[in-house]
């Protein structure tokens, strides 16, 4: 016979994340002192005290931490078997919630969005753009049932499989004076150390990536500025405020209009990863996987694409 309920875990949750009883009351609209019975009956029936008190807060301890990750896995499935049912005898959609970094999601996600809803018309995407650090967090959160990222994951308890390849562009306004030096010699080492590098924030796949293949060549990069948004660099790189090294998808079509252009450099052409990210061990619905799907037919579209390098003779390093 059980002694433990979903609701038990649901209140446990909901303590765990807010760090009292009363918010979590609100949370799952209890009072709150059926909430705190709630919690003591699993703490009773898991013969484990769960919180230590700090202060006003109620903090995880070894046993709650250990326990945090196994009770969000038994809600979500629950809430999976709950959708999926429900939507199929009422013939109705089947909500995904996904997170992608800021370049896939403006970039990349669209064209997958679309041929999704022509498979799977029923299947519906709530999408969530942010940095790669936050999507990480949220998949690991599971408050998304998937996410897309930009370079790599650094997180426990997430599977990565790598998805589309996407190269890395050294751009520029066609008016900078480091373009016109470039179109006599390729830029070296000492030229670009030079330059004002218009780089995005700290925690941006964008940035660790640029980071990653730069300094080893470069040995520091300073920022002239960061800003939180790929597409405000490259509109201010427009403008002559500096170069910086950005998605080629993100630029395709700047570089098509001449507004900006790529700096030939001796350094080798670079590559990053877009990645699916989920929890490890979870199970992929019957609409997640359509999801999947729609991604992986993205493949032979966007993980190779054409055009000028940053350097005509580099190859690229896999």
């Amino acid at each position: 016979m059980l002694h433990l309920t979903l609701r038990q875990f649901e209140i446990f949750c909901a303590v765990a994340q807010s760090g009292t009883t009363v918010a979590a009351a609100e949370a799952v609209a209890l009072s709150q002192s059926a909430t705190s019975a709630a919690l003591q009956q699993l703490e009773q029936g898991l013969g484990v005290q769960l919180f230590e008190r700090v202060g006003k807060r109620l903090v995880l301890n070894d046993a709650g931490r250990a326990l945090l990750p196994q009770a969000l896995g038994v809600l979500e499935q629950a809430r999976g078997i709950e959708q999926t049912f429900s939507a199929r005898a009422a013939n109705m959609p089947v909500r995904l919630r996904v997170a992608a970094s800021t370049t896939i999601g403006t970039y990349a996600l669209p064209e997958v969005l679309a041929r999704l809803a022509r498979s799977h018309p029923l299947v519906r995407v709530d999408l969530q753009i942010a940095n790669t650090q936050e999507v990480g967090e949220a998949v690991l959160a599971m408050e998304v049932d998937m996410g897309l990222i930009e370079g790599s994951s650094h997180w426990q308890g997430l599977e990565v499989e790598p998805w589309l390849r996407d190269e890395l562009v050294i751009v520029a306004s066609p008016q900078d004076p480091l373009a016109e030096q470039a179109r006599t010699k390729p830029l070296g080492v000492a030229a670009l150390r030079k330059a004002a590098w218009l780089l995005r924030e700290a925690g941006s796949g964008t940035r660790e990536m640029v980071e990653h293949a730069l300094l080893p060549h470069l040995h520091q990069l300073p920022a002239s500025a960061t800003l939180g948004s790929s597409e405000a660099i490259a509109r201010c790189v427009e403008q002559g405020l500096g170069i910086s090294c950005l998605s080629r998808v993100l630029v395709q079509s700047q570089l098509q209009a001449r507004a900006l252009e790529i700096l030939p450099t001796t350094l080798p052409r670079m590559w990053r990863n877009f990645s699916l990210v989920q929890r490890a061990g979870k199970r992929r619905s019957p609409a997640l996987q359509a999801f999947v799907d729609a991604c992986k037919a993205s493949e032979p579209a966007l993980s190779e694409p054409s055009g000028p390098s940053n350097v005509k003779h580099a190859v690229a390093p896999e």
